[in-house]
């Protein structure tokens, strides 16, 4: 089932305790965030307000005892996309998301899908679609996924990964 909109935002905030992201690509071309995006190009810098709709989002999951993460996975040098993303990180941390990094600069691919999903609760996963030049196309709730192998994705990349404060991409 794909999901899109407010059936989207409905899916996604009926989650009961734990939200999983694993996030594998080097750009996303998200249009809500074209200004912010070529602000940070120019000045290198980032302001998100407290009021943020995402920001206001996580601290209301993490208020309501439920978990929300993502595991980011790359390899250096950082696109500019990637510092972008950094610098917001930097606010989804303070808010409550639990950020972690995986960088695969030195090493190979543990096993992990070239491909970026989010889990809910271990028992619900959406594909989340894009075409090469990182715009998003859809939002696919699977309708059947082998939920044991995205739990290992899943673990394996926590496991492998360090919390996004103790990560320098130096």
């Amino acid at each position: 089932m794909l999901l899109a909109g407010d059936a989207w935002r409905t899916f996604f905030d009926s989650f009961g305790h734990e939200a999983f992201r694993l996030e594998t690509r080097s750009f996303y071309a998200m249009p809500d965030e074209d200004e912010e995006y070529r602000e940070f190009l120019t000045t290198g810098e980032l302001h998100i307000p407290d009021d943020d709709p995402w920001l206001t989002r996580v601290r209301h999951f993490r208020e309501t005892g439920r978990t929300i993460s993502r595991v980011r996975v790359l390899t250096r040098p950082l696109s500019d996309y990637l510092r972008y993303e950094f610098a917001a990180y930097a606010f989804n941390v303070a808010a409550g998301e639990e950020i972690r990094i995986l960088d695969l600069t030195d090493r190979q691919n543990p096993g992990l899908p070239d491909q970026d999903f989010w889990m809910f609760d271990g028992v619900s996963v959406v594909d989340m679609q894009y075409r090469p030049d990182g715009a998003q196309v859809g939002r696919e709730l699977l309708a059947n996924p082998d939920l044991k192998q995205y739990r290992r994705w899943r673990d394996l990349a926590i496991s492998m990964s360090v919390p996004f404060l103790e990560y320098s991409s130096d």
